[in-house]
């Protein structure tokens, strides 16, 4: 932390400018982060026990969901109870810890997309190998990468913002602790901090995006050379979900991240940040749940077998 810091504690003041609101924000921030609890455990749950799932490509989801998962524990039981608390301080030791995690986290998401973009490039353009090249242990050795860089680079950017002094206003204008709007609280940040912490976020979105393009250029043009219409659609129809969670992602987090900042922006940014910390989350399953029937099959089976012991475990009682 660096010996001249003076703040010992930050308020999160974020959702404070909305204060008829805060109840109703928490009913229906609750409320989403329980769907995105269970929707991702279903997930996980319905390929470790549909054998026909066991691939690369559900491997990969069950990671994706994992992490999405873990992202959002890190940014909304914190969220709930700033509020209904009056009290919203946060030591910087927390600050710095939340921020390694959720940035850590949402790097690894970051990778782990670009992973599922390859393990799609192998399946369709060399099919008869694809089980030679994308064999458990390449899946593995891709998450782990993930994780690995994920937070490396978050590391990195949390040295470098907490090894600031912190000795003006201790107000944070987020519900988290978001990189811009602690940055802009530190009294000896400079250029030299800002072009670091702006490369490092970049390497993370736009690294992992051009390594999901590249994949998709080479896909397309794959595609582009079947001469059956029918073939054409079914190998972009195992495209589709991904790219539409992609899109999604990557939109929201790029307009955050990687355009100018200045303090007018951070209440943008953090209406913005609802959208991919609570929102995002809550949609890669159901984009994948509906436009997938192998894992709507599964999903129906986890259902069944659930409502199965729940039936027998109230006739026990019975």
């Amino acid at each position: 932390m660096g010996n001249h810091t003076t703040v010992s504690t930050f308020l999160l003041w974020g959702f404070s400018s909305f204060p008829d609101l805060q109840v109703l924000l928490f009913v229906l921030i609750l409320f989403s982060h329980v769907i995105i609890l269970v929707a991702n455990v279903s997930i996980m749950v319905a390929i470790k026990l549909s054998h026909n799932l066991h691939t690369p490509m559900y491997f990969f989801l069950c990671g994706l969901s994992f992490s999405e998962m873990c992202t959002t524990m890190v940014i909304i039981p914190r969220e709930l109870v700033d509020l209904l608390s009056d009290s919203k301080t946060i030591s910087l030791p927390e600050c710095a810890t939340q921020m390694f995690f959720f940035f850590g986290l949402a790097g690894n998401n970051c990778f782990t997309m670009a992973a599922m973009s390859y393990d799609r490039y192998t399946a369709i353009h060399n099919p008869l190998h694809y089980t030679i090249r994308m064999t458990p242990k390449i899946c593995g050795q891709l998450m782990v990468a993930s994780w690995m860089v994920g937070f490396l680079v978050s590391m990195w950017i949390v040295i470098t913002i907490f090894n600031l002094s912190f000795c003006g206003s201790n107000i944070i204008q987020h519900f988290f602790c978001d990189i811009a709007p602690v940055a802009s609280l530190a009294c000896d940040s400079n250029s030299y901090h800002e072009i670091t912490i702006f490369i490092l976020s970049a390497f993370v979105l736009v690294g992992s995006f051009i390594l999901i393009m590249i994949s998709y250029v080479f896909i397309g043009s794959v595609i582009m050379k079947m001469s059956s219409a029918k073939g054409r659609y079914k190998a972009f129809s195992t495209c589709s979900s991904h790219l539409t969670v992609v899109s999604i992602h990557y939109g929201f987090a790029g307009f955050v991240y990687l355009r100018p900042k200045d303090s007018s922006s951070f209440r943008e940014d953090m209406l913005m940040a609802v959208t991919y910390t609570v929102v995002t989350p809550l949609l890669n399953p159901i984009v994948y749940s509906l436009r997938n029937k192998e894992m709507q099959t599964a999903l129906r089976k986890v259902l069944d077998k659930a409502n199965s012991f729940i039936t027998q475990t109230i006739n026990k009682r019975n």
